[in-house]
């Protein structure tokens, strides 16, 4: 297991890091070219197109909090063909995008160096990708700090540039807004979505983030926020700066903005900040890209040696040496448009996947699944996401169609070559469909993978309580029944664990039922009793939905926790009934126990509980 050591503003700057790119510096020129002014409209619409699959990973990763999280997610959701092609999905769309920025890197060195030498494009990017690599397999720590400082830096630059463009913009510029209409906006808004996908790329590392349901939360939702403020505001000066003609051609549309209204000191601030988005969003795309091959190698999807960590510095230093012989190699092959639309379109196609997978993991009915967050309006709004999301995908051309389609294609065989005769494991959409063709259902091994995530998501150190659940019977009992037929139902079922008579145990129940009632609420009784002996004290659950009947004139008793103990356990008794208060009081506790399908289920309810536990 990674250790966990990125928090909040690590997260913040990672998802924002990975945002703020060439989508900012490189493509307005492209987009505008396409769209005219009505990019600032694109630039909005791919924004708010980010915000269901923000969402919807939210809610994923702070469930599952797993490197290579968009991976896990579908393959634990839709099995591991869907995960096979997830996941090499997933790996090559985050590349490509990492890619993409060190070229920009090498475009920057390009100014320097030689204008328009493309061998000098090609021999700095790839100098940068050895030096992430090595920041990388060094220190994961390290990586997250520099990119935090790399950030704040860039925020910086753009707050300067946007200050001082704003009084300084041309309104003739943005006249006429729409020349391509309606069809070139969302032609742009496909080919930029893949600058505001990287925000969702912090949940690949979400293993090693600390009180990861807070803070994969917050450092999403605030990147989120900040980012599309600054992509929206400079988007809008840089077009309202820059003559059309010039502004089409352009391949540095901010540093060009810059030098129209700060001279060359803004133009080498900016180009600075340039750089500095170039390798955070490099920086953190390595980072990121190599915990899906990690993730699949855990799962048996590829060989085993990607899932090692050095165990100087705790870095998977296979997985980071594969990818980055992946960013290589497309460094010197492939052309700018075709990378950043076959990216986009992979991309896409994995927050349809993503969406597909909240749906399926919100009513599968398996206890372990506990988001601290939940995307509202599901399955609703991931249903019209996925619809928008493939009609962007056919936007985007047949050529990145083409090589998408290829590439599932290419997954799938080696599902079928590699995969198929090794990996066996149950989905969540396959436990759906048991759970919908029949009542009854035998455990799964992905409930109990997901409830150990949570445990361990919650950092649960289990106590007494907790030891006495995962032991105890538990009464599941279909038909209505009185009250001296439960006693009697749990004396027979207690006694042969703690060498008592059953006859004893039934008078005893019975008698401490007429001395004081145990309904403690309608619907929930917690019978008790003190016997003899020493260090004794049982648990025993009672599921009734048709009621047990303790009182004429009361609602039928359908929960149950019958507690059993010595005299010396008393104190003892008092911190199981504050357990067990807490424990039904929860939000959703009625909910999840009576929609619970078997006896296992209803356990995990309990052991799953947000409760204190006794150190």
């Amino acid at each position: 297991m990674l250790k966990k050591q990125l928090g909040l503003v690590n997260v913040f700057s990672i998802a924002a890091g990975a945002m703020i790119s060439s989508g900012l510096f490189v493509l307005p020129g492209l987009a505008f070219a396409k769209a005219g002014p009505s990019i600032i409209i694109a630039y909005l619409l791919a924004g708010l197109l980010m915000v269901p699959s923000m969402l919807s990973a939210a809610e994923l990763a702070t469930a599952m909090p797993k490197s290579g999280g968009s991976y896990f997610f579908i393959e634990r959701s839709m099995g591991p063909m869907l995960g096979t092609v997830a996941g090499f999905a997933n790996w090559l769309s985050i590349t490509l995008k990492a890619t993409f920025a060190m070229i920009g890197i090498g475009a920057m060195a390009a100014v320097v160096f030689g204008q328009g030498q493309v061998w000098i494009i090609k021999v700095a990017a790839a100098i940068a990708c050895v030096l992430f690599l090595l920041l990388n397999l060094v220190s994961v720590k390290g990586s997250g700090k520099f990119q935090t400082v790399m950030v704040m830096a860039l925020i910086t630059a753009l707050v300067f540039y946007i200050c001082r463009g704003i009084t300084a913009v041309e309104h003739n510029n943005y006249v006429p807004f729409m020349p391509a209409r309606w069809q070139g906006v969302f032609a742009v808004a496909g080919m930029v979505f893949v600058s505001f996908g990287g925000l969702t790329k912090v949940i690949d590392v979400s293993e090693e983030v600390k009180n990861g349901g807070r803070n994969i939360l917050l450092g999403m939702f605030s990147a989120f926020i900040v980012v599309n403020i600054l992509y929206l505001l400079v988007v809008f000066i840089t077009v309202g700066l820059i003559e059309p003609g010039v502004l089409s051609d352009s391949l540095r549309p901010i540093a060009i903005g810059a030098g129209a209204v700060a001279g060359k000191a803004g133009v080498i601030i900016i180009s600075i900040a340039a750089l500095l988005a170039f390798a955070t969003t490099a920086n953190a795309g390595l980072l990121s890209a190599s915990r899906t091959p990690m993730a699949m190698s855990r799962d048996g999807l590829v060989p085993k040696f990607l899932s090692a960590t050095n165990r100087r510095f705790s870095t998977p230093h296979y997985s980071l040496l594969l990818t980055a012989g992946v960013m290589l190699f497309v460094i010197f092959t492939l052309s700018i448009e075709n990378l950043v639309k076959t990216a986009s379109t992979i991309m896409i196609l994995m927050f349809i996947l993503m969406n597909v997978s909240v749906v399926i993991m919100r009513n599968s009915g398996i206890q372990g699944y506990r988001p601290t967050f939940k995307t509202p309006f599901t399955p609703w709004l991931q249903i019209g996401t996925v619809c928008i999301y493939v009609f962007l995908i056919f936007e985007m051309g047949y050529v990145p169609l083409a090589m998408t389609g290829g590439f599932a294609i290419l997954a799938m065989v080696w599902y079928l070559v590699y995969v198929q005769r090794r990996i066996d494991r149950e989905s969540a959409i396959v436990f759906l469909v048991k759970r919908i063709v029949s009542k009854h259902i035998q455990r799964s091994g992905i409930e109990d993978e997901l409830k150990q995530i949570a445990l361990e998501r919650d950092e649960v150190n289990p106590d007494r309580f907790d030891g006495l659940i995962k032991d105890c019977q538990i009464l599941d009992i279909d038909e209505r029944i009185t009250a001296k037929q439960l006693f009697t139902m749990a004396s027979e079922s207690l006694s042969k664990r703690i060498g008592i008579n059953k006859e004893k145990l039934y008078e005893l129940f019975l008698q401490r039922e007429k001395e004081s009632e145990t309904v403690i609420r309608p619907g929930l009784a917690i019978p008790h009793i003190v016997v003899d002996g020493e260090n004794m004290f049982e648990i025993l659950m009672v599921r009734c939905k048709a009621g047990v009947i303790f009182s004429e004139l009361g609602e039928p008793v359908k929960t149950a926790f019958m507690l059993i103990g010595s005299s010396d356990e008393r104190n003892y008794h008092l911190r199981a009934l504050m357990s067990i208060a807490h424990i039904v009081s929860e939000e959703d506790f009625e909910k999840r126990w009576f929609g619970a399908m078997n006896i296992e289920q209803l356990r995990d309810i309990v052991l799953l509980s947000g409760r204190k536990r006794d150190r």
